[in-house]
C-alpha cells in the first residue's frame, strides 16, 4: 500500500471480531490463559497491549523500519536512546539548536554520568566532522528540521561520517513527520517523534514513538529498559494517537501547503525576516529539496525587527493565532521560543514560532498582517 493509504486505513485495520472499521480499544491489563495454562495472546499491558501494539506496526511502516516502540511522552522515547546505549566514558554530539528541553536534559545527563557531549551546528558537516571521535563516538543525534529555526541536516552525509567512526545516527523528525523525510531512507538508524505533535495532530494526547533501522541488539537494549522502566504508551492514549495518525497525509500536506504560502507573503512585509526551509532563500534548502517530499513543513519562523519587545508586541495584536506552547495541531499557534527557554537559550530573542494548522490561510495571514503592520 502507498503510505496515504496504509495510514488512513490503519494498515488495513478491520476487527476480526465485529467487523469494525476502527481499531478496537483494548483497556485490559491482564490476559486469562486456557485450560492448558497457555496464552492465547498477550499475557500483561504493560508493552503487549493490543492497542499501542497496532500502533507501533503503522509508525514502522510508515517510517520504512522493521520495528517501532510507542512511549508515555516524546521525551520519554528521546531519553530511551541515551540511556539504554551510551555508557560512562562514551562521547555524543547533539544539535545546537534543538527542542530546548532535550538539550537541557542531555546537558545535566551527561554531567552526571560522565558522557562526554559536544552541541555543535550539525548543519555544518566540517564541524560535525571535526566533533566526532572515532571508536568514542556511540551517537550522533540530529534534529531536522531544527526547531524553532528549521535548520535542515544533511542526514545522507551525516550517517556516512557516523557510520564511519563507529557511531549509530538518531534522527528527531518530528518537523518533518514520515510525510515529508523519511530519515530511515538517509542511513539513520534511529527514527524518534514527539507523536504529540504532527502524528497525534489534535493537541489531545501526549505521546512518543522511536522507529529502528534494524533488529538489533542496540534495539534489544532500548526495548528491555523500556520494559523495566514501563515507560509506556497506554491504550487509550495510543487509540487517540492512531486516530490522529489515520488523517496525518491529509493534515500534514493541507498545513504544509498553507505554510509555505504564508512564508512567501511574508517576504513582502517590512522588517520582518522569515526561516522556512521551502524559501530558496534559505540557506539549506536545496538540501530539503534532496530530502523531503510532499512539502517542506508545517513550521515556519518570523524574526521581528525591534528584538524582544517587538517580538512580544506582535503577539498581544493577534486575534486568531493562539499564544500556546506546542505544535503539529489542527489549530495554528505562536510562541516566543525566548521566553520559554530563557537567557541561556541560542534562540533569538526577536523570533516567533509559528505552528501552521488547518485554518483558512488567507485568515491566518490577514492575522499577522494586521499584527506586524498596524
Amino acid at each position: 500500500m502507498k503510505p496515504e493509504t496504509l495510514a488512513a486505513q490503519a494498515m488495513h485495520a478491520i476487527d476480526e471480531a465485529t467487523g469494525a472499521v476502527v481499531p478496537p480499544l483494548h483497556l485490559a491489563t491482564t490476559y486469562a490463559r486456557d485450560h492448558n495454562y497457555e496464552l492465547r495472546g498477550p499475557s500483561y499491558t504493560r508493552d503487549e497491549n493490543p492497542t499501542p501494539v497496532h500502533v507501533e506496526r503503522v509508525i514502522a511502516a510508515l517510517e520504512g523500519g522493521p520495528g517501532a516502540l510507542v512511549f508515555s511522552s516524546g521525551m520519554a522515547a528521546a531519553t530511551a536512546v541515551f540511556r539504554a546505549l551510551c555508557k560512562p566514558g562514551d562521547h555524543v554530539i547533539a544539535p545546537r539548536v534543538c527542542y530546548y528541553a532535550m538539550r537541557g536534559w542531555l546537558e545535566r545527563f551527561c554531567a552526571t554520568w560522565g558522557i562526554a557531549l559536544d552541541l555543535v551546528d550539525t548543519t555544518d558537516l566540517g564541524a560535525l566532522a571535526n566533533a566526532i571521535r572515532p571508536g568514542i563516538t556511540r551517537l550522533v543525534w540530529v534534529e531536522t528540521p531544527a526547531n524553532p529555526t528549521w535548520d535542515i541536516t544533511d542526514l545522507s552525509a551525516a550517517a556516512s561520517l557516523a557510520h564511519a567512526a563507529g557511531a549509530l545516527l538518531a534522527v528527531d523528525s518530528t518537523a518533518a513527520t514520515p510525510v515529508h523525510t523519511r530519515p530511515i531512507e538517509h542511513g539513520a538508524d534511529l527514527v524518534m517523534h514527539s507523536a504529540t505533535k504532527f502524528l497525534g495532530g489534535h493537541s489531545d494526547v501526549l505521546a512518543g514513538a522511536l522507529v529502528t533501522a534494524k533488529l538489533d541488539d542496540a534495539w534489544a537494549r532500548i526495548a528491555q529498559l523500556r520494559h523495566d522502566e514501563g515507560a509506556c504508551l497506554g491504550p487509550f492514549e495510543a487509540f487517540l494517537l492512531l486516530r490522529g495518525m489515520r488523517t496525518l497525509f491529509a493534515r500534514v500536506e493541507r498545513s504544509s501547503r498553507t505554510a509555505a504560502w504564508l512564508a512567501e507573503r511574508l517576504l513582502e512585509v517590512p522588517r520582518v525576516t522569515v526561516r522556512y526551509p521551502g524559501l530558496a532563500s534559505h540557506p539549506q534548502h536545496m538540501i530539503a529539496v534532496r530530502q523531503m517530499q510532499r512539502g517542506y513543513g508545517s513550521m515556519l519562523s518570523i524574526q521581528i525587527e525591534g528584538g524582544a519587545p517587538a517580538a512580544l508586541d506582535v503577539v498581544r495584536r493577534l486575534r486568531l493565532w493562539v499564544p500556546a506552547t506546542s505544535l503539529g495541531g489542527v489549530e495554528s499557534l505562536v510562541e516566543h521560543r525566548f521566553t520559554v527557554e530563557g537567557p541561556t537559550t541560542p534562540t533569538p530573542d526577536d523570533l516567533l514560532r509559528l505552528s501552521v494548522g488547518l485554518e483558512h490561510e488567507d485568515d491566518l495571514f490577514e492575522d499577522l498582517r494586521q499584527a506586524l503592520v498596524p
